[in-house]
């Protein structure tokens, strides 16, 4: 077993003058704070990628940064799934012992720090190079094309998908730190300008500057750990002109090995923090992980079940489609959020009941799946 003992988070969206390490340093020393926690306490470093500072061995160009001297350090590539990836990778090494305080961060100024067709042709390099690449397709092409597949499949409707979109924006206007906090509306969601079509603007995250961090240790230290139980990996074909079937895509599986791992069902869990890159990635991954029935998420997004009181309460500080994305601690935030709603530190956002926390992320074009099962301690 493990904990994590302290989450930092910065808000997102423009962060003018700020490179990834500025971003990585603030989000890293909140964490830190939220530990109780010196910086000589730590001994491993692990750290996602940045497009806008793609450092070979960024890791130690952080450790160096923010004057720390870990004895593991590691820097890890899988996509939105780092972050979740690289909390299992701290949850296993300080198992392992060896390290016993693991700073886990990431961030970046994607939307300052490069241009938009910079991003587009960046992330567009996910797709296969020879059979997908050359075709001019970008990122949401890509999941533009598996949500008329999953439409066909299973009945969602465009509308099903804008339902998602409205929810997170009413999450994201409780907290300050969202990079989008005006209410949107089903209508205008169906109304906004087509990116991929069924997707819509309104149906994507945008690029924002932030960072995130988290402390895993082998001890339950400060006043605000909570557990991690267990996490389990499933990782797809990388390029969806090579996947079998864009219906089954190992969410399930995944999720219920970490399950496994925890001794856990799923019927216990109180609170979910899931991927949502676009609506039809939060669409496809509640229903998968079984969180929703096939075709029906967006529906119950609209009655309510996905809400602070509802049932599982999803993504209460918004999500990527309203918190913000900026890459690796993207993702990232979800977890913050969930440490916050664990530990009873919310507000306005608590969940009345939060005591099995699960989160799941997907990288590439839903092709590398990881979940994490975080426990009041």
């Amino acid at each position: 077993m493990s904990f994590l003992v302290g989450s930092g988070l910065t808000r997102y969206g423009r962060h003018e003058g700020r490179n990834s390490l500025d971003l990585m340093t603030e989000a890293a020393t909140g964490a830190l704070a939220d530990a109780g926690l010196a910086r000589q306490d730590i001994d491993g470093v692990l750290c996602g990628y940045s497009t806008t500072m793609p450092h070979l061995m960024l890791a130690t160009v952080f450790a160096e940064h923010f004057g720390l001297h870990p004895r593991y350090e590691q820097c890890v590539q899988m996509g939105g799934a780092t972050g979740l990836g690289l909390v299992m990778l701290a949850h296993h090494l300080v198992r392992s012992g060896a390290a016993r305080r693991i700073l886990v961060v990431a961030g970046e100024n994607r939307m300052t720090g490069q241009s938009r067709d910079s991003v587009v042709q960046v992330l567009a390099q996910v797709g296969h190079p020879v059979y997908e690449v050359p075709l001019g397709a970008s990122i949401p092409a890509y999941y533009g094309l598996v949500a008329s597949r999953y439409m066909h499949a299973f009945g969602n409707s465009e509308r099903d998908f804008a339902a998602l979109a409205v929810l997170m924006r009413q999450h994201a206007l409780r907290h300050e730190g969202a990079q989008f906090r005006t209410p949107i509306t089903e209508e205008e969601v169906l109304a906004s300008r087509p990116i991929a079509t069924p997707l819509k603007l309104l149906d994507c995250c945008a690029t924002a500057d932030g960072a995130c961090a988290v402390v895993v240790s082998a001890e339950p230290a400060g006043a605000n750990a909570v557990r991690v139980l267990g996490a389990a990996q499933h990782h797809n074909a990388q390029h969806i002109s090579a996947m079998d079937d864009l219906t089954e895509l190992g969410a399930g599986a995944c999720t219920a090995r970490a399950m496994q791992s925890a001794g856990r069902k799923l019927a216990d869990v109180e609170y979910a923090g899931i991927y949502d890159s676009f609506t039809i990635t939060l669409t496809m991954l509640l229903e998968e992980i079984g969180l929703a029935p096939r075709g029906r998420a967006g529906q119950w997004a609209r009655e309510g079940r996905f809400g602070r009181e509802g049932a599982v309460p999803l993504n209460l500080h918004g999500g990527l489609l309203s918190y913000g994305h900026c890459g690796v601690a993207g993702a990232m935030a979800h977890l913050a959020e969930a440490h916050l709603q664990l530990t009873g530190r919310a507000g306005e956002r608590q969940a009345p009941r939060a005591g099995l926390a699960l989160l799941h992320a997907d990288g590439g074009v839903l092709s590398s799946h990881v979940s994490v099962l975080l426990e009041k301690a």
